[in-house]
């Protein structure tokens, strides 16, 4: 879009130090440490062996699985008015969705078996997978970054979105209140079903939004994903270990997937990958009463789309007011306006992890308070 061009980018004047890897270590580690404190704490062990088990089968399959997308030339075709430093990047494998949401969903789904909401969980999950994979095979198709049209892409996010609520409310499994830090409650009734069809679209296009740097969403997915899980189990009423234990399943997943994904990438997850973390995340929301706190806890992913809708709308205005258009930052998404201001790929995307664990960390404060 025209409101994202923007100036060439800086040579990195900022950098952390080590590597993509070291940082991404780094973050596996913490993941596993906070997964352990909360199980001893808790006494039971719900989130420290999913998110081992899936990081180690999606850390397999994607080693595995990506040498076979080379060979089927799934390459990514990067889009001309990103970042001149991203154009190395095309021809890097894409869609690697296809082989770690599975991973997570299946592996997932078995942290309790009889409970049917894992199912539908995994189902919402793999539904907005096939849309992503529908969109980066288009793109791939007509070899640019470029696949379903908009509004096409939002029918389809919302047609598996408008199943999920029917069924969940069907099975009774659909909260019709908002709960807000300190015992507020609000009564919702029938209007959830507008608010849950809004966070499906914003979670998974903001999650969507979120994966343009090496390891970036599947960082910010994970972190998101593990303080969703944390928060879960530290509720009141002994918490929801099964939706506890699905959403550690997914942070695993994520997180295995980011050895292959940190910089310099090996492949990229795609909308195919992307879609189907923001579907994920907002299912469990939507059947835990925990909105409030995925509001909190994926603030990353809401600045990164708010930054856009920002930036695409003072474009137009400002070139209905003044003639010309101007720009708020220096490319959108938020992301892109940190690398062209100096900051190296590295320094960005550790940064962004870093306000991904603050946010979590406040939504976690704001549940004990």
């Amino acid at each position: 879009m025209g409101a994202g061009h923007g100036p060439a980018a800086s040579p990195p004047r900022h950098n952390l130090p080590g590597s993509g890897a070291l940082w991404a270590v780094l973050l596996i580690g913490l993941a596993l440490l906070a997964a352990l404190v909360v199980d001893r704490h808790m006494r039971q062990l719900q989130l420290s062996p999913p998110l081992l088990l899936t990081g180690l089968v999606s850390t397999l399959a994607c080693g595995l699985g990506i040498p076979v997308l080379r060979r089927l030339r799934m390459g990514q075709n990067v889009r001309v008015d990103g970042p001149r430093s991203h154009q190395g990047k095309s021809g890097t494998p894409t869609m690697a969705g296809l082989l770690l949401v599975p991973c997570g969903v299946v592996l997932g789904g078995w942290v309790d078996a009889s409970d049917s909401r894992l199912l539908l969980l995994a189902a919402t999950g793999l539904g907005f997978m096939a849309v992503g994979g529908l969109d980066d095979w288009q793109s791939l198709r007509h070899r640019k970054n470029q696949g379903l049209r908009p509004c096409t892409k939002l029918l389809l996010q919302g047609l598996v979105a408008i199943v999920f609520l029917t069924k969940a409310s069907q099975q009774g499994w659909l909260p019709t209140q908002v709960s807000f830090p300190f015992g507020g409650v609000l009564e919702l009734g029938p209007l959830i079903w507008p608010l849950g069809l809004w966070t499906f679209l914003a979670e998974s296009n903001a999650a969507n939004l979120t994966d343009g740097l090496d390891g970036l969403a599947a960082g910010c997915g994970a972190v998101i994903l593990l303080g969703m899980a944390v928060q879960l189990m530290l509720r009141g009423n002994s918490g929801d270990p099964a939706l506890a234990g699905f959403a550690a399943a997914m942070a695993g997943t994520y997180l295995g997937f980011l050895m292959h994904n940190r910089r310099p990438a090996k492949a990229f997850m795609g909308d195919t990958g992307s879609l189907a973390l923001g579907g994920i995340l907002a299912g469990l929301a939507l059947l835990s009463d925990s909105l409030w706190a995925l509001l909190i806890m994926g603030a990353v992913p809401m600045a990164e789309s708010l930054s856009v809708v920002l930036q695409v709308s003072w474009f137009k205005l400002s070139r209905r007011w003044w003639g010309e258009p101007r720009r708020l930052l220096r490319m959108a998404p938020l992301h892109h306006h940190f690398e062209l201001s100096g900051y190296s790929e590295v320094t960005v995307v550790a940064g962004f992890w870093l306000a991904a664990m603050t946010s979590v960390a406040l939504g976690l404060l704001l549940l004990a308070g």
